[in-house]
């Protein structure tokens, strides 16, 4: 089982149960990314702003997964979606592991949403601010969900995001042990260890 990041908040995880995409983004949207060709047999999409919902962006194959699927309701923002709306977590179990993307979360979470996601093995987080969670509170909301991996999304870096979200290096300035991976694929396969943050690579034009 492996996950591949496209870029910004989109991921590729494909198992011997199912394949799917997450945060597909709109065509030459996201500055500097290239739109990946993509297909999937379930596409996930946290909210539908244009950089997260372009399902259209996908071809869906037919096949029936089983990939089990859980949604968690929470915000875009601070202030109860007034104003960017509702956002929704997808907590995916395949091959026995589970893995949580956050979309654009917002906001810190409750004792009652963190009890909800479980045991994560994988937890894919927006760490760049101003559209969401910025770094800080990033750091503190892996801290308490306590995966085995956390993988940063939504930063800039050089040659691509947007101007206006913060650098990874203010998220990983505040972790422990980082890795930084020489591509875009993370290996899911085996034991995953604890406590590990790695960094993929963004693919650029």
């Amino acid at each position: 089982m492996k996950l591949i990041w496209h870029g910004h908040a989109c991921y590729t995880l494909e198992s011997s149960q199912g394949t799917v995409v997450f945060d597909p983004f709109e065509p030459e949207y996201v500055p500097g990314i290239p739109t990946p060709e993509l297909a999937a047999d379930l596409v996930l999409c946290s909210h539908f702003h244009n950089d997260h919902g372009c399902a259209q962006a996908v071809r869906q194959t037919k096949r029936v997964t089983a990939v089990k699927v859980e949604t968690l309701e929470c915000f875009h923002d601070e202030a109860l979606g007034a104003k960017r709306g509702s956002n929704l977590i997808h907590i995916v179990e395949a091959e026995g592991k589970r893995i949580v993307h956050m979309g654009d979360l917002g906001h810190l979470l409750d004792a009652e949403q963190l009890e909800r996601l479980g045991k994560v093995d994988v937890l894919l987080i927006p760490v760049g601010g101003f559209y969401t969670i910025d770094a800080m509170q990033a750091h503190t909301l892996a801290e308490k969900i306590g995966a085995a991996v956390t993988v940063p999304m939504h930063y800039r870096g050089e040659g691509f995001g947007f101007d206006v979200i913060a650098p990874v290096e203010d998220f990983t300035c505040l972790r422990g042990s980082v890795e930084y991976a020489g591509g875009n694929v993370l290996e899911l396969d085996g034991e995953l260890g604890q406590g590990r943050t790695v960094v993929l690579r963004c693919p650029v034009k």
